[in-house]
């Protein structure tokens, strides 16, 4: 039989208290966060989250516009941080609209609904495809494709409140 000593008595009560703290100081707000059928969805708050992602392209793809050809030390350093926020931000718009929209609130359909699964897929796509483009062309044109691909993609999900 082994023998429990201090320290392993410790880390079981700083978890158990670590666990106790995330009981009982959840938020009053609870959004879909997993992919577990919880049921738990805000379409509105997470087409938003779309477009402040989208500002935020579109603010990086200005400065990185505005650092470029300049070969100074800062420049070369800003230009590379507004190059990676640009892509983390692309990159989240792609995963909200594959593993929340798509994986959770688009379901196929038959008959006399096909045609509207599929505009619907081709909305959910043409998003993903206009931040991937926002990778690719840093230019402005890229971020207004975007900004409409979002704008279209939203009707699917009205605000009910």
């Amino acid at each position: 039989m082994k023998k429990v000593t201090p320290v392993v008595v410790s880390i079981a009560m700083l978890a158990a208290m670590a666990t106790l703290l995330l009981w009982t100081n959840h938020p009053a707000e609870v959004k879909a966060h997993c992919q577990v059928p919880c049921g738990i969805y805000d379409d509105p708050a997470r087409i938003q989250q779309l477009r402040e992602d989208s500002m935020t392209i579109e603010k990086a793809i200005h400065a990185i516009g505005e650092l470029s050809g300049k070969n100074d030390a800062t420049s070369i350093n800003q230009a590379t941080r507004w190059i990676m926020t640009k892509e983390e931000h692309a990159s989240h718009i792609i995963k909200v609209v594959s593993e929340y929209f798509l994986t959770q609130k688009v379901k196929a359909a038959a008959g006399a609904e096909r045609n509207a699964y599929l505009d619907s897929l081709a909305d959910h796509h043409a998003v993903m495809v206009a931040a991937m483009k926002c990778k690719q062309v840093p230019e402005p044109a890229s971020v207004e494709a975007l900004n409409a691909a979002i704008t279209k993609l939203a009707t699917h999900y009205p605000d009910k409140k």
